[in-house]
């Protein structure tokens, strides 16, 4: 079993990764903080450890990766999470981004589509000490009642928006997602300024694992 031992040596490489991830244009201290905190190299299998702190997505199985750091703190950042938030996440893969969403202060609500990954994911927060609300299921329907969220993020890029997760946002609650093909996708981040308003902002040059599920790829 993985020792959770955070060294000197992992603490130096976070704190270069951090600048790395600031000098590509995060400039929310909260999350580069929080970036700073969260022992990136927990959420490795032990065979990958020492590629922890770079700034690349990573294989944890079942056919999912933890994402490129410079992504989590994108996506975060567009998030705007302010302490109390309720946040649903889609796609809990390694649990790496929904602890960064708990540093953050948010009340973290998030569903994992592959069994096995749920399984593994959740023993391992509850060996980190981490409370958080884990669903196992299909996430492009949302968690109807939970809602509403004040912030939703999907973690894989899906084909459309999905209308679920939409409906489920709060007024003035911001949904990030991840929309295109299999193999690329734009960054969309959705306000909605009323039950028949949203705002749409694009951010090109992104790449995720598919999103399963009813509203996501088939398989």
């Amino acid at each position: 079993m993985l020792k959770l031992e955070d060294t000197y040596l992992h603490q130096g490489k976070r704190r270069a990764l951090v600048q790395e991830i600031k000098a590509k244009g995060i400039k929310s201290e909260r999350v580069l903080d929080a970036i700073l905190t969260l022992p990136r190299h927990f959420f490795f299998d032990t065979a990958l450890i020492s590629h922890a702190y770079e700034d690349k997505a990573f294989p944890i199985g079942e056919g999912q990766t933890i994402s490129q750091p410079y992504t989590v703190a994108f996506q975060t950042e567009l998030l705007e999470v302010k302490p109390g938030d309720r946040v649903l996440e889609i796609g809990t893969g390694s649990g790496y981004q929904a602890c960064i969403l708990h540093i953050l202060g948010a009340e973290v609500f998030t569903i994992e589509y592959q069994k096995k990954l749920f399984e593994k994911t959740q023993r391992f927060l509850k060996r980190l000490g981490i409370e958080m609300h884990l669903f196992y299921g299909d996430g492009t329907g949302g968690l109807p009642p939970y809602a509403p969220f004040d912030k939703i993020i999907v973690t894989a890029g899906a084909p459309v928006v999905p209308e679920a997760l939409i409906s489920q946002l709060k007024i003035g609650g911001i949904l990030v997602i991840p929309v295109g093909d299999r193999k690329r996708q734009t960054m969309v981040k959705i306000t909605k300024k009323s039950s028949k308003e949203v705002i749409k902002e694009e951010f090109e040059g992104f790449a995720f694992v598919p999103l399963l599920g009813k509203d996501g790829w088939k398989g």
